[in-house]
Parts: structure tokens; C-alpha cells; sequence
């Protein structure tokens, strides 16, 4: 798979908006194969943290985030189905997934509805090892601050936006992947 092509496929070579996405995925990138090496013993597929790393939020382009150049009309939350769903019709399911399910540390059906979120009502768990090891890689990183890596303590201040499972689930991956 050339990650870059599909990249291509939704953002122009000279949009700000993709520099966001590709710094930001880049640095998810490195600290999630620089974890996946640490730990031989979990059998990571390295080559598909890779691509799905580069491809976790490539559905920005469709959402309403204006202080990451994002122009679209949709709810931010949503850029993980939006980008499922572009995945989908490229034939990458397994990508796919990773992208539905790196929102905060997840997010159960119970919080989609307690919370009101505009998400279909099932829940978005990250599953495979790939899938959790990509999520909390993403955890440490944003798209205001390029470069900058949060502390664990920053990180779990801001899960709990998300409720306490989720934060639950980021400390359970600390002892997997820390």
C-alpha cells in the first residue's frame, strides 16, 4: 500500500492542512514503531503500524475545525468514521478500523449516547494490538502543537473529557507499552 498516494488522493501537495496531517501522523508514526520495536514479544506488524498510523485521521478534510485549517461541515469527533469510510471505498478495511477507533481511548456506545455524540451507537474499541498500540501513540501527540510530545499526566487529563474507561484503557496500554 502507498499511503502517500491516498493521501494524495484527498489533499493537495501545497495545503497547509496536509502538512498538519502528515507532521502530525509522522510523529504517531515514530513513537508507535519506536514501541512495537521495544517489544518484539507482542508481534507487531510494523509495516501495517506504519501505513495505518499515516492514515489514522485523514477524514480532517471533511470535519469543521477551523484552528487546524479544517473546512468541512462535519463534527470533529467524526473525522474517525469519515476516514473509515474513505478507507473502505480504497479497500483497506483493516486500516479502516484503526481510524474508527482512535478517537480518545475509544469510545463505548454507553459514552457515544451519555454524551451525545453525533456517532453511530455502537461502540469504536480499538481491538487488535495494532489498533491499541496506534491509538495510544496518537494519545501524545496534537495537531496544535507539531512536534510536541504531552506527558503521560497531560495525556490523562485529557481523556477524562472522554469518561473514565477510557482513561482506564490508556493506563492498561501504559504497562503494555511504557
Amino acid at each position: 500500500m502507498d499511503y502517500q498516494q491516498i493521501i494524495s488522493k484527498y489533499y493537495d501537495e501545497d495545503d497547509a492542512l496536509r502538512r498538519i496531517l502528515v507532521v502530525h501522523s509522522e510523529s504517531v508514526t515514530r513513537k508507535a514503531l519506536q514501541i512495537a520495536r521495544a517489544h518484539p514479544e507482542l508481534n507487531i506488524d510494523c509495516q501495517f503500524v506504519e501505513e495505518a498510523a499515516m492514515l489514522h485521521d485523514i477524514g480532517i478534510c471533511q470535519t469543521d475545525a477551523p484552528g487546524i485549517l479544517c473546512h468541512g461541515t462535519e463534527p470533529y469527533i467524526c473525522h474517525g468514521i469519515l476516514g473509515a469510510a474513505m478507507l473502505r471505498r480504497e479497500g483497506y478495511e483493516r486500516h479502516a478500523r484503526v481510524c474508527e477507533r482512535h478517537t480518545g481511548a475509544g469510545l463505548a456506545l454507553r459514552d457515544i449516547i451519555s454524551q451525545h455524540l453525533p456517532l453511530p451507537h455502537r461502540d469504536f474499541l480499538p481491538e487488535t494490538i495494532e489498533e491499541q498500540l496506534i491509538c495510544y501513540a496518537d494519545k501524545f501527540f496534537s495537531k496544535t502543537r507539531l512536534n510536541e510530545e504531552k506527558t503521560i499526566a497531560h495525556v490523562e487529563r485529557s481523556l477524562m473529557k472522554f469518561g473514565e474507561e477510557g482513561l482506564v484503557r490508556f493506563r492498561h496500554w501504559e504497562e503494555i507499552f511504557g
